[in-house]
């Protein structure tokens, strides 16, 4: 049916985790209205905070955050947290004489061993390319910022259903009708957006039932601490008593029944070869290495962002840096398509930028699935990527997928740069490129000062900044072209050349 006007809000978002916050505030950033719809009345969760609730950023989360000027504030909130260094000693790759850089199915390579000069386009940044948070943190920070920034958030508004016209979408949540031009649906991997929009989401199904315990002990030293695995399984022990195990059931037990400490303990049991014996059951969860994705991330005026798009296991802490990605990629690109500045292609980029990276990690979490298998020859194979990551150049392979800084969207362009993160180039006056892209314009960076790119840039003047100034290492480079999300669109490597191609490219930013 006809969605009638006035529209109540520009974006309706379903989902007050960190994808649905961040996304929120890329659009406030941009001058979009928008509410946010939780269905929980309670933004705290045990398994938000630590131990469980630890996740590892990766390079583009990290820089994405630092050009909001969020990661200070996340790293500021990680210190306050007084169990954040209990919870980092008591991590099994912490008991090394290494700084620890990742790991591939519990597999650890170090930093020592990266060797970043094969990655030459990437400059020394602060952002860095790992740092390990909790949930609970990371989603006050982003809730903070995007109330402070005019986003309303709405806990105990369960998104019931909606309906969508040519004009706009209907969301009924919360006893209430909202009216928006546009849905979102970042409410997670049983997303009610994606189920009631018809998506079709197709994959593999589980091998296994992950749990996540803290317990108590009649012995704590019965378990061997770190990670073990055996004939059934593999468990990872923190004394005195927090346990993540997996037990390779076909996904069996996770969400059948209520976790009673009986069956934790017969799992326990089961998957350490270990007679132990739990007192006290203080936490538990389960959760599978299910992995399906949504074929389109876009359906009419309903789009899908985070787990509503993409599942996963949490092997390799993947799963809420391909989230935080798809905000980055999705805000910036729908408020200029509500701003009447970008044509729908741009908006239709999302997802053909998006669902590759997202079929990427689904097999990348499949693949440590795979060396994890209870069989002599699992065991086998894991012993021969052991010796592989323990070399320099396995352990930088390894370094570039988890820390994602190979990510490069496919923008039609040969230059290696353009479709990468955009270097944080340091010039002799002024800011830092990461803190130039701080108010979310697109920029021109113009090392040489020519007038046809001043040219350019006076006709974009309102959607994009000029920056004229030469920077410490230009790289070879004359001229580039970032996206507001911080994507390199075009760059030239001589002087005043390649106009045309620039002109093309800007159809990545939208309209003059």
């Amino acid at each position: 049916m006809p969605i009638h006007l006035p529209y109540t809000h520009d974006v309706v978002i379903a989902g007050a985790g960190p994808v649905g916050l961040f996304l929120a505030c890329e659009l406030r950033l941009a001058g979009v209205s928008v509410v946010v719809l939780e269905q929980a009345a309670d933004p705290r969760s045990p398994l938000k905070g630590l131990p469980f609730g630890m996740r590892g950023l990766s390079a583009p989360t990290l820089e994405a955050l630092d050009r909001r000027d969020l990661l200070n504030a996340v790293e500021a909130a990680q210190r306050s947290n007084p169990s954040a260094g209990a919870a980092k000693v008591g991590a099994h790759w912490m008991q090394t004489p290494h700084r620890p850089a990742g790991h591939f199915a519990g597999i650890q390579f170090f930093h020592e061993q990266v060797d970043t000069a094969c990655w030459p386009y990437r400059l020394p940044s602060p952002a860095g390319v790992n740092l390990a948070v909790d949930m609970r943190s990371l989603e006050t920070v982003l809730a903070e910022r995007a109330t402070a920034m005019g986003a309303e958030i709405r806990r105990s508004s369960r998104v019931e259903g909606f309906e969508q016209s040519d004009e706009g979408v209907s969301v009924q949540a919360g006893g209430e009708r909202l009216h928006a031009q546009w849905l979102v649906g970042c409410d997670g991997g049983r997303s009610i957006v994606r189920k009631a929009g018809g998506f079709a989401f197709v994959g593999s199904d589980p091998e296994f039932t992950g749990y996540s315990v803290e317990a108590e002990l009649a012995d704590p030293d019965a378990l061997a601490p770190g990670r073990t695995y055996t004939a059934t399984g593999m468990y990872t022990y923190a004394r005195p008593g927090v346990i993540a195990m997996v037990d390779f059931d076909g996904g069996a037990a996770h969400r059948t029944q209520p976790l009673a400490l009986d069956h934790v303990q017969a799992v326990l049991r089961r998957v350490s070869g270990v007679d132990v014996t739990l007192t006290t059951l203080k936490l538990a969860a389960t959760w599978t290495d299910r992995a399906f994705q949504a074929t389109e991330y876009r359906r009419a005026r309903v789009l899908l962002a985070g787990d509503a798009a993409h599942i996963h296991s949490p092997l390799g802490g993947q799963g809420l840096n391909l989230g935080l990605g798809d905000a980055m990629n999705l805000g910036w690109k729908l408020a200029a398509t509500i701003r009447g500045e970008a044509p729908v292609a741009l908006l239709d980029s999302y997802a053909t930028e998006r669902h590759p990276e997202g079929a990427r990690i689904l097999d990348w979490s499949r693949a440590q699935v795979a060396l994890m298998r209870p069989t002599p020859s699992t065991r086998a194979l894991a012993n021969i990527i052991r010796d592989l990551v323990a070399t320099s150049d396995g352990a930088t392979y390894f370094a570039e997928k988890v820390w994602n800084v190979s990510l490069r969207y496919d923008l039609g362009a040969d230059h290696p740069l353009v479709g990468r993160s955009v270097p944080d180039f340091a010039f002799s006056e002024g800011p830092r490129t990461r803190v130039r892209l701080r108010g979310g314009r697109a920029l021109l960076l113009d090392f040489t000062s020519g007038a046809p790119l001043q040219s350019v840039a006076h006709r974009w003047q309102e959607r994009m900044a000029y920056v004229a100034d030469e920077p410490e290492n230009r790289l070879g480079l004359s001229a580039v072209l970032v996206r507001p999300d911080g994507v390199v669109a075009w760059v030239s490597e001589t002087a005043g050349d390649d106009e045309g191609l620039l002109q093309s490219a800007l159809r990545w930013i939208g309209e003059p």
